[in-house]
């Protein structure tokens, strides 16, 4: 559900938003701390922030948390076909993770790829007990 409504604020916030919002969020931070490495990168990302990358970024977090709660309502009524499915479209998006950091280097694909690649093992390892 955070990925869906992430993806609608990113829609609908424009690009000097989320810069304030990163000021906003990261100013006492930088204040103690010049140097800080996740503040800057932050404030680094909302500058390079281009409206087609905001654009993909929300239809992306849009799609990846609609497709997961479907699944994940399917999961919870014990539907056996859901283990599988699960399984692919999480390989799929893994696999399309992959591709895309090989062209922007982006920390949160990476975050996300991990969050995915643990989602598909808890996913197979129930799916052999629900077996059994």
């Amino acid at each position: 559900m955070l990925e869906i409504v992430g993806g609608i604020l990113l829609y609908l916030a424009s690009t000097s938003q989320i810069n304030r919002l990163v000021l906003f969020l990261t100013s006492h931070e930088l204040s103690e701390d010049p140097g800080d490495v996740i503040a800057n990168l932050l404030i680094s990302w909302a500058r390079h922030l281009s409206v087609g990358t905001k654009l993909f970024g929300s239809f992306y977090l849009v799609s990846h948390g609609t497709i997961k709660v479907g699944i994940v309502i399917s999961l919870w009524k014990r539907r056996l076909w859901a283990y599988p499915a699960a399984i692919v479209f999480f390989a799929v998006f893994i696999l399309y993770q992959v591709y895309r950091y090989h062209y922007s280097r982006s920390r949160g694909l990476v975050l996300l790829t991990i969050i995915d690649v643990l989602i598909v093992i808890l996913t197979w390892l129930e799916y052999r007990r629900m077996r059994r």
